[in-house]
This record gives C-alpha cells, sequence and structure tokens, in this order.
C-alpha cells in the first residue's frame, strides 16, 4: 500500500474513534445521535440530485440496511450510558470482524484460515481482558456493546449485498444517510415526543460537528479503497480502538491502565489478523 492509502486509513480510524468520543461524552446521547444524524442527511441531501437512483432491486437492502443503522444507533447509546468509551468501543470494533468470521463458518461453511484464527483468539482475549477484572467494563455496557457488534456485522453483510444491487455504491451510500437520517429521527420522536435543536447551544454544535466527522470518517475509507486492497485498509482503520483509549484518557477524563492499553492493543493486532486475509 501506499503512504497515501495508509494515511487515509489511520485518518478514518482517528475521526471514527473521535466521533464516538463526541457521542460518548454528550449530556443526553440519544438526542446526540439523532442529531448526528441530521447532520449527515444536510450533507447527503445535494448529492440525492447528482447521482443516479439505485437500481430497483438495491431498495430493500437499503431500507433493511437503513432500520438496522437505526438499531445499531439505540444500541450503542445504551452501551455508553452503561460504560466508558475506552471500554465499550473495543468491544464494539472488536465483536464485529469476529461475529463475521465465525458467521461466515456456521452458517456458509466458509473455511477459516490460520490468520483469521488467530485473529480471532487475539480478539476474543481482548474482549475477555476488558470484561474482566476489577477494572472491567459492566455488565450491561458488555451485553449492549455485543449486540452492537452484532446488528454491525448484520447490516454489513445486507451492505455486502446491497451495494452490488445497486450498480452504484455512491448513490447507495447517499440513500442510505437519507434514509437513516429520516428513521433516527422518527424514533426519537416515538420514543421522546419531541425533538428541539438550540443552534444556541454548545452541545447542539458539538453533535453537528460529530456527524460531519462521521461523514468525513467514512469518505476516507471510501477514498482509500478506491486506491488499495479492501483487506489491508479494513484492517488498518480497525486501530481506531487504541485511538478511542487515548482519546477517552485525554479529553474525557478516563483511567487509562496498563491492562486496558494492552487489552486495547490485542483487540488491535486480532481485527488486523483478520482483515488482512480479507
Amino acid at each position: 500500500m501506499s503512504a497515501a492509502v495508509i494515511g487515509l486509513a489511520l485518518f478514518a480510524a482517528i475521526l471514527h474513534a473521535t466521533w464516538n468520543a463526541f457521542l460518548s461524552s454528550g449530556a443526553d446521547r440519544l438526542w446526540t445521535v439523532t442529531v448526528m444524524s441530521s447532520a449527515m442527511t444536510l450533507v447527503a441531501i445535494p448529492f440525492a440530485f447528482i447521482f443516479p437512483l439505485p437500481l430497483a432491486g438495491a431498495w430493500p437492502y437499503i431500507t433493511l440496511s437503513s432500520c438496522l443503522q437505526v438499531g445499531y444507533s439505540l444500541f450503542l447509546v445504551a452501551a455508553y450510558r452503561y460504560g466508558e468509551l475506552g471500554q465499550v468501543y473495543p468491544i464494539v470494533r472488536g465483536s464485529v470482524p469476529l461475529l463475521v468470521t465465525l458467521g461466515g463458518f456456521v452458517l456458509a461453511g466458509q473455511r477459516v484460515a490460520f490468520l483469521p484464527i488467530v485473529g480471532i483468539a487475539l480478539v476474543a482475549s481482548g474482549i475477555m481482558s476488558l470484561a474482566l477484572g476489577k477494572a472491567r467494563a459492566g455488565t450491561a455496557s458488555i451485553l449492549f456493546a455485543l449486540a452492537t457488534g452484532l446488528v454491525i456485522a448484520t447490516y454489513s453483510t445486507v451492505d455486502a449485498i446491497g451495494v452490488r444491487a445497486a450498480n452504484n455504491p455512491l448513490s447507495y451510500a447517499t440513500w442510505i444517510c437519507l434514509l437513516y437520517g429520516t428513521l433516527l429521527p422518527v424514533s426519537f420522536v416515538a420514543i421522546r415526543g419531541k425533538l428541539t435543536l438550540n443552534l444556541r447551544t454548545r452541545e447542539t454544535w458539538k453533535a453537528l460537528a460529530g456527524g460531519v466527522v462521521s461523514l468525513i470518517a467514512y469518505g476516507a475509507v471510501i477514498a482509500a479503497f478506491s486506491l488499495g486492497p479492501v483487506g489491508p485498509i479494513t484492517a488498518l482503520r480497525e486501530t481506531s480502538v487504541v485511538f478511542a483509549a487515548l482519546i477517552g484518557w485525554l479529553f474525557l477524563g478516563e483511567v487509562l491502565t496498563a491492562r486496558r492499553v494492552a487489552a486495547c492493543a490485542v483487540v488491535a493486532l486480532g481485527t488486523i489478523c483478520i482483515g488482512l486475509q480479507s
């Protein structure tokens, strides 16, 4: 891979951890993630007029993926309600490749090579380290984090099929953003009754910034994918678990123990081993 591709992948990793930090530190996390989704929708609207409509066969996948991403947002909010960024984030990100690889083996009979087996063992060990011991994550945060990872793994599988059916990945991504950014505010209103937005408050601008950061992170990954191999890029992006631990320590006042650093590094190394085989 070129230096530009590596730089884009690492940049995306930092930004992905950053927008999770915006969410985990929000005063009202459900409101924060909803405003983030609204920011993504506003940015996506012009592209709906630029790119052609996805083909008809892609719309069931767009709808299902958007609904799953609403579920992902709700589970992630719940996970951060009970746990810290440096604990929840590595469990969420580490469980995704773990679940995808195990799912492919159990459900589709896919062979698992030696390197992914090593990766699975490392990820499982890192997650267990975060989940056990004196400074372990709470049971509720672990369960919600694993549920979040399961939903991510599911909508990623849906997207892998749907983007091919759409015949245009940018159109597919645009309509995902539009539909998800509509469904989440509707869900918020159904849960809370009213969604208010005060542009004079710091929390509003922080949430809007988080949405823009998440979009830039997504754009950086897409740019990297267009220039280099998918597997190594995906693996590099998963170094975000280490960046999340550092961001939690530097900006959110979270405790950064040697054990937590080691666990995050092990999860990152495991996801890299799995991703390099992709």
